[in-house]
């Protein structure tokens, strides 16, 4: 169902050219109609506000259930920072975050992790931007159990694209489910996008678009 707060949330990430339309390759190699850029996130106004969506998110789905938030480099760095500063500003929910290097460093404090360090018993959540073919979190799930005896209970992110995953007949959201144990919430999703540029009366070639690679590569 699209709410008000997805129409903000869609209007908010178009307003800063994150969500744009055209002919986009995902990192599955998917050639898409529409593409999510976090990275074009600049200002603090955009990331204080960004914080507060997935705040919100966070505190609907698991509350103050966790222990520390994890942000995947690059992308993952400024949204689990945002989000954990939001989370304390707005809900009181005062928890640590952490981030990984994408090389080791090898002087200084060493490691790969910067900010909190993971202990065994650990409930860990993921705060990253979409989730296309799961390629991302399989990357991510091996860097945090290597770090100690974790679990990593559950994902956010901006966009569910709804999209097929490695076996070609299940999303990448339950995908990640049967493999990783991991719930995964979406502030909104690929439908939620559709359904709000047929609201608007937008061009009906980027429907039709839409609507083929939506027939083509996701499943509800």
């Amino acid at each position: 169902m699209l709410t008000q707060a997805k129409k903000e949330f869609i209007e908010f990430m178009m307003g800063a050219d994150v969500l744009r339309f055209g002919e986009f390759k995902t990192k599955s190699g998917r050639l898409s109609p529409y593409f999510v850029n976090t990275g074009n996130y600049r200002t603090g106004a955009q990331i204080a506000a960004l914080g507060k969506f997935y705040a919100a998110s966070i505190r609907e789905a698991c509350g103050e259930n966790f222990t520390a938030m994890f942000g995947p480099a690059y992308k993952g760095i400024p949204l689990v920072t945002a989000a954990a500063s939001a989370l304390s500003t707005l809900y009181g929910i005062d928890k640590p975050y952490f981030f990984n290097r994408k090389e080791a460093k090898d002087h200084g404090e060493g490691g790969s992790l910067v900010g909190y360090q993971p202990k065994d018993g650990d409930n860990i959540i993921i705060i990253e931007d979409v989730i296309t073919a799961g390629t991302a979190v399989r990357e991510t799930v091996p860097v945090l159990r290597a770090a100690a005896d974790v679990q990593v209970t559950g994902m956010f992110i901006s966009v569910d694209r709804c999209e097929i995953g490695r076996e070609g007949f299940k999303t990448a959201v339950m995908e990640v489910k049967e493999e990783f144990g991991i719930d995964v919430h979406a502030i909104i999703t690929v439908r939620d996008i559709r359904e709000y540029l047929s609201e608007r009366g937008m061009d009906p070639a980027l429907l039709a678009s839409m609507d083929r690679y939506m027939e083509q590569y996701c499943r509800f």
